[in-house]
């Protein structure tokens, strides 16, 4: 038997507690969807979520090395994100689980209201 104490090193709340939020797999299907964008594209992609939040997750996922920001030399200044290979290949895992919940919604909304 495997044992997920809350102290020390697990993976699997660490990672978890990373992508489990509201906007992150948001944010990296988004960039994976339409490639390197700006700030403001992303924003306008996912229309529910305030810049504040967004910074944050961007940030959040850049320091988890998911993403990559570059800012460029010119005034005024762009900033654009894009993903890394390690948010590359975390890709297929969120689209097994997009798949899996566009396949099941219906039921789970069912279960829900009943």
């Amino acid at each position: 038997m495997i044992n997920f104490h809350p102290t020390g090193n697990c993976p699997i709340r660490d990672v978890l507690s990373r992508l489990g939020d509201k906007w992150s797999m948001l944010v990296l299907v988004t960039l994976h969807t339409n490639g390197t964008m700006r700030f403001s594209d992303i924003h306008r992609a996912i229309e529910d979520i305030s810049q504040r939040m967004l910074t944050v997750t961007l940030r959040t996922l850049e320091a988890d090395g998911l993403v990559e920001r570059k800012v460029y030399a010119e005034v005024p200044p762009r900033v654009e994100y894009c993903l890394t290979d390690t948010g590359l290949s975390l890709i297929p895992h969120i689209q097994g689980l997009v798949d899996w919940a566009l396949k099941n919604m219906v039921q789970i909304i069912d279960h829900r209201n009943a």
